[in-house]
């Protein structure tokens, strides 16, 4: 089943390709791909994992509890609660269009969406539970368990058929259309002045250095602060903590810029409240720039354009658990 993943992750590169070879302007920013759906039985399984708190010990933390496809795919708090109110250590990233980054997680962990889908599972910090009980759980519940032989042929459930269900689903949540690609697509009139201003702006800056390609950024690892250091409270070391190497700290995966208006609090450690602060910020540390009101109204209203068609589908109604289902332990 890992290779149909593989094959819709492959989709949606080409599906890229021919967006860009398309778009009648050459910019280092391409249109998000609409979504090719090949595996539509698998993606619809994933879509009712993604919403069951039933894979969490507390019964109450599911995928969408910190990515919350009704906020941008994120949870708009600083750091995540997690397992008995327990604080995360890290911004969540948002959830959508998170297929066309390179690797999960803002140090990079994760290579694919399909590994990153069972870290918080077991992470006692998040959900708090462990593969084996969550796949105790699912084995219990009759509905669930004839969903997945329709899908997979078998009824014996394992980690590998539930995280490859919701990365399938995940690949799903792309956001094509925005103003932004429509104006890529030829439409002049798509956009305001003040946000092509901002674009122009935004590429004689070189923020496109990081932030470019169909998601403006989830290309590449980079260091956080280069003119100026930046001052967190934050224990999170970046991609350090993967490679173990000192010239790795405070390195992180640079976030798409997609939908980056409803996706605040932003980096890392959620502390720009505002997209006029992350500007800011970002000008001074990164770029060595002070950018004056107006420059930093143009930057964000480009930003704002860059707002996509949100995914849309309907509510999965979830199979009900039966007297054999493990209780949830929501204070334990």
């Amino acid at each position: 089943m890992k290779m149909c993943i593989t094959t819709t992750a492959v989709a949606l590169a080409l599906a890229a390709q021919v967006a860009w070879a398309e778009s009648p302007r050459s910019e280092p920013v391409q249109p998000v791909p609409v979504a090719n759906i090949s595996q539509p039985a698998l993606a619809e399984l994933g879509k009712k994992l993604f919403f069951d708190p039933r894979l969490s010990k507390s019964g109450f933390i599911s995928c969408n509890s910190c990515h919350n496809l009704s906020m941008g795919g994120t949870d708009n708090l600083k750091t995540s609660i997690g397992h008995n109110w327990q604080q995360g250590p890290i911004n969540s990233p948002t959830v959508l269009n998170s297929s066309l980054n390179l690797a999960q997680f803002w140090d990079g962990r994760a290579a694919d969406l399909k590994e990153q889908a069972g870290g918080p599972i077991a992470n006692p910090g998040e959900m708090a539970f462990t593969h084996e009980l969550a796949i105790g759980v699912l084995q219990s519940i009759p509905g669930y368990v004839a969903e997945f032989e329709a899908v997979f042929g078998k009824n014996e459930l394992d980690i590998d058929m539930v995280t490859d269900a919701i990365a399938a689903f995940e690949e799903t949540l792309v956001t094509p259309h925005s103003p932004f690609d429509q104006w890529l697509l030829g439409d002049d009139d798509a956009i305001t002045e003040q946000a092509l201003a901002g674009y122009q702006l935004f590429k004689q800056s070189g923020c496109v250095a990081c932030h470019n390609g169909p998601n403006l950024g989830g290309t590449s690892f980079q260091k956080m602060g280069v003119v100026e250091p930046y001052r967190s409270d934050s224990d999170a070391i970046g991609r350090a903590a993967v490679t173990g190497k000192d010239a790795d700290r405070f390195t992180f995966k640079v976030p798409t810029l997609r939908n980056v208006e409803l996706t605040y609090p932003y980096f890392h450690d959620g502390e720009a409240a505002t997209l006029e602060e992350a500007v800011d910020i970002m000008g001074r540390l990164q770029l060595g720039r002070v950018y004056s009101e107006q420059e930093i109204g143009q930057i964000v209203a480009f930003l704002k354009s860059l707002t996509g068609e949100q995914p849309r589908f309907e509510l999965p109604i979830l199979p009900p658990s039966t007297n054999e289902t493990p209780a949830p332990e929501p204070f334990g």
